[in-house]
């Protein structure tokens, strides 16, 4: 496999993803390629320090591995924790979730 490398400026969307029992949002931002895939994904919101934060974090960085190497987000999607009423069970999930939404 080959990994697919990101341009230096890109394109990226930032939004505010409720989750869970947080009392905040956590803030995600994703890159896209040029031909509007996504390649990357950051997410914050996790108290700083916390073992959730490291966690949040280190999920991301494998989510955009995994998209960089060319996973496709259907294959991502059904490999999550999902809750009895099919909903991600991590905010890592629900970011999935939220890609495979966009066009």
């Amino acid at each position: 496999m080959t990994r697919r490398r990101l341009l230096d400026r890109r394109s990226i969307e930032s939004f505010d993803l409720w989750h869970g029992k947080h009392r905040a949002p956590f803030t995600v931002s994703i890159g896209r390629y040029a031909d509007g895939k996504p390649a990357e994904a950051f997410i914050s919101g996790a108290k700083a320090g916390s073992e959730t934060e490291a966690i949040t974090q280190d999920s991301a960085v494998l989510l955009s591995i995994a998209l960089q190497y060319g996973v496709p987000l259907e294959v991502l999607g059904s490999a999550i924790t999902r809750n009895g009423d099919g909903t991600a069970a991590t905010i890592v999930g629900a970011v999935i979730d939220h890609m495979r939404q966009q066009p």
